[in-house]
């Protein structure tokens, strides 16, 4: 073997093992948020898709892998980034903001990357370390301005679709009252966790497809309407089934089969919303590679002169 490829191999395994040791100090430095992290995964079911993040975003690297540094180049710049991941850190330990503290994780890996690897590998990994974001929990103030708003909005408007599809319905506060049961849309019933959840699949779809950026953010944006309709579709049918047929039906869908069937239903939206982009918007054709250049273009056939024709001399 060559004495310049028996050299090269070590020298291009020391960026991955610094960063294999960068990392694992940031993991450890990390490991109580972690911890209280995994630990709201198991106990609250808004954030129960937390443990399929991690797994998206290692499978993004995989589906990337061809825009992968061959060569790292480390980028000095990734000092400061690193350096504000830790002041995020350090203020957020200090001052108990515990979101804050858990957030801090996604700038320190992205500093590691411009460090180690490069402004190269840093564009390679930048989508999956961003998705990490879908496994933090939402501070506790902006969950709680949120469902009050999301109540309402899923109590009008599933009152409105019952009495219009023929259901005696009445909205008291945060309730349906309905001829002989009442559906409370509490907490849970917000639709809070079917935004959560559809955000992050429709961020994970909008990353993956081969779509224009325009339309890659209307995809990851259309996650607010689809968890809306889905979750106010939900509690409809758990209306209806409550008059139609009985009440421990509706509460068996509405508490068991609803979690199984929304996920289907949302991917059944963003794949009509796909469909109907590509039917409705249609890229012209560029003109350049339709006509062929001049320099291209075959030259033309000198004439040839008329032959005269027998017995027709001058």
């Amino acid at each position: 073997m060559p004495q310049e490829l028996t050299a090269s191999r070590p020298a291009a395994v020391v960026p991955f093992v610094l960063f294999g040791a960068a990392l694992t100090a940031v993991l450890w430095a990390h490991w109580s948020s972690l911890r209280d992290v995994v630990g709201c995964w198991a106990h609250d079911p808004q954030y129960s898709h937390g443990y399929l993040v991690p797994l998206f975003a290692l499978a993004l690297l995989w589906l990337r892998r061809e825009m992968r540094p061959r060569l790292c180049q480390p980028y000095w710049w990734g000092v400061a980034v690193l350096a504000g991941g830790l002041g995020l850190r350090i203020f957020g330990t200090y001052f108990y903001f515990i979101w804050i503290e858990q957030l801090s994780l996604l700038p320190i890996l992205a500093g590691l990357f411009l460090l180690i690897g490069g402004v190269q590998a840093f564009r390679w990994a930048w989508p999956a370390v961003a998705f990490l974001g879908f496994m933090i929990p939402l501070p506790y103030y902006l969950s709680v301005k949120l469902t009050g708003p999301l109540q309402q909005l899923a109590t009008v408007v599933c009152t409105f679709l019952l009495q219009t599809l023929g259901v005696p319905a009445v909205a008291e506060g945060n309730v349906i009252q309905l001829s002989e049961v009442q559906i409370g849309i509490i907490e849970a019933c917000s639709g809070l966790r079917m935004l959560v959840i559809f955000f992050a699949l429709s961020t994970a779809v909008a990353l993956v497809v081969k779509r224009p950026l325009w339309e890659r953010l209307v995809v990851a944006s259309s996650a607010i309407p689809i968890a809306l309709v889905s979750n106010i579709v939900r509690i409809t049918a758990t209306g209806l089934l409550h008059e139609l047929v009985n009440s421990d039906f509706a509460n068996m869908v509405f508490h068991d089969l609803a979690g199984w069937l929304m996920m289907p239903l949302a991917l059944g939206m963003l794949w009509l919303e796909l469909t109907l982009i590509s039917r409705l918007l249609i890229e012209a054709p560029r003109l350049a590679a339709r006509q062929e250049s001049p320099a291209r273009r075959p030259a033309p056939r000198p004439l040839a002169p008329r032959r005269p024709r027998p017995g027709l001399a001058a």
